[in-house]
């Protein structure tokens, strides 16, 4: 669903910006972490584990939906149940040492608090590995919400009283559609700034560098 007015939508945003700060959402994967080498260090040892082939620059490429999706294209429905749980056992180990932070992503964090407002983080990766890469990266955040993709991700943000929410997926979109909130897209994902436009995203940022500028005109504009 796109929206017509994206202008119209946000000035309830921009109201509970001046009433003394809001909350802003995130995304985890390509939005503010860089998991794509240990995503696909771990696809590789799953891969050797297992003898099946598994194209880990193909999915590193397609980072976003839940963990059973991508494992679909690999391995036959009976086997995803135990290769998710192999994957999620590896992770910690493999993965987290391998992430890093997404560029700008600090800065981002730190405009928003500096204007009294709240993050909130709502990621489709599982809420034990979501926490763990949060507090692996020193992120900032206020809540941590795991294992919510697409709209799905709408009644968490809505809790927490979210009123942007920033990713890099069209399923993010979707989460802030669901939750009737301003989605802002950053083009460091499987989806440029195009594909993100076209898909109805309310703004499209090439990445996090230049959302601190964004939010500034957003607010007093």
């Amino acid at each position: 669903m796109h929206r017509d007015s994206p202008e119209t939508d946000a000035d309830p945003l921009r109201a509970s910006w001046t009433g003394g700060g809001t909350a802003v959402g995130f995304d985890l994967d390509l939005t503010l972490a860089d998991t794509r080498a240990g995503i696909s260090a771990v696809y590789a040892a799953i891969a050797a584990e297992s003898g099946v082939h598994i194209d880990v620059d193909v999915v590193a490429g397609r980072l976003g939906p839940p963990l059973e999706v991508e494992l679909a294209h690999w391995f036959p429905a009976a086997e995803v149940p135990a290769m998710a749980d192999r994957y999620r056992a590896l992770y910690p180990g493999i993965a987290l040492p391998a992430t890093v932070v997404m560029p700008g992503a600090a800065a981002a964090l730190d405009a928003v608090r500096a204007r009294g407002g709240r993050v909130v983080v709502v990621s489709g990766k599982n809420q034990a590995d979501t926490e763990r890469t949060v507090r692996f990266l020193g992120l900032p955040v206020d809540v941590v919400v795991g294992g919510l993709f697409g709209a799905e991700k709408g009644s968490a943000l809505r809790e927490h009283g979210v009123g942007a929410y920033i990713g890099d997926h069209t399923g993010d979109v979707d989460a802030a559609r669901a939750a009737a909130a301003v989605a802002v897209g950053v083009a460091t994902g499987a989806f440029d700034a195009a594909a993100l436009t076209a898909y109805g995203a309310d703004v499209v940022l090439p990445d996090l560098h230049a959302f601190p500028d964004w939010l500034t005109g957003f607010v007093t504009g």
